[in-house]
């Protein structure tokens, strides 16, 4: 059962690393291109206003249970844990080959080995001979739950990108108050402003660059987690109905087929439908 129970391999995401040195590479070249130097927009001040006020906020908005949770996600920005369709589809046909071998009761010390929460449990109830329709539906619940947390998890990088640049404004409108008590000085009101609006700079960077784009990020990360939880209830409903493993593979990549086909054409109204569904099914 190596390959039924072994860990999803964790890899560096390559696009947020690229992503963010491209970024700043792209800011810093224009600001070299038009004659600026990095210690012009180098402001601990500025920096300190935009990034504790921002957390400030969000602390403010957000549970604390739901902060940390929130916080616990950084980490997926970097590393990609999910499994390839293919490692899913392999692990449940060979779990419905042991099944049809000596049959699904077999499956219990298998299920009981499983590192995946979603098929342990799945599997569990299909051992123990729960109603196909039952199990259906207390999976697609647990499925809508993980959606909903997913969802706010995410939520909170978008509620910090929101902020960000309103505090960078506060850190600039403060950065100028200073400026008029020195207007006898015009040389040095010209430095100043220059200064006092680099926290709208960090406050836009930080929203645009950072936070909004890590909020998508994890709500691209929650489907693929969401449609191999769905593709692996398919799987393990095909092996309590004691499907030949050969016709459960072709069901299973017909499920992707039409998962793929659903994306392209529905984009995020397939979340919604996925929420009304596993609602439906609560009911």
């Amino acid at each position: 059962m190596a390959r039924a129970n072994g860990r999803a391999r964790k890899k560096a995401d390559f696009a947020t690393f690229a992503g963010l040195l491209l970024s700043a590479a792209g800011i810093l070249g224009g600001l070299y291109l038009e004659g600026g130097k990095v210690t012009d927009v180098l402001q601990f001040t500025a920096a300190l206003i935009v990034v504790l006020g921002t957390a400030g906020a969000v602390m403010v908005t957000t549970p604390t249970p739901l902060l940390w949770a929130a916080g616990r996600r950084v980490k997926d920005l970097f590393w990609e844990s999910t499994p390839s369709s293919a490692a899913v589809i392999a692990r449940l046909l060979e779990l419905a080959r042991q099944a049809r071998r000596t049959g699904i009761v077999s499956l219990e010390q298998a299920a009981e080995e499983l590192s995946d929460p979603f098929l342990r449990k799945a599997l569990s109830l299909a051992v123990d001979g729960a109603d196909l329709q039952d199990l259906r539906r207390i999976m697609e619940l647990e499925i809508g739950v993980a959606e909903r947390r997913g969802e706010a998890e995410a939520k909170v990088f978008e509620t910090a990108g929101g902020y960000a640049p309103t505090i960078g404004i506060i850190g600039a409108v403060l950065g100028l108050i200073q400026v008029m008590k020195h207007l006898e000085d015009i040389e040095r009101v010209g430095h100043g402003i220059a200064v006092a609006f680099v926290a709208t700079v960090y406050g836009v960077s930080l929203a645009n660059l950072v936070l909004l784009p890590a909020a998508n990020k994890l709500k691209a990360r929650l489907e693929q987690t969401l449609h191999f939880q769905e593709l692996t209830l398919e799987g393990v409903i095909g092996i309590a109905e004691g499907m030949n493993p050969r016709l459960l593979e072709s069901k299973l990549e017909a499920f992707l087929e039409k998962a793929a086909d659903g994306a392209r054409e529905a984009g995020p109204a397939a979340q919604r439908s996925r929420a009304a569904s596993s609602a439906a099914a609560a009911r």
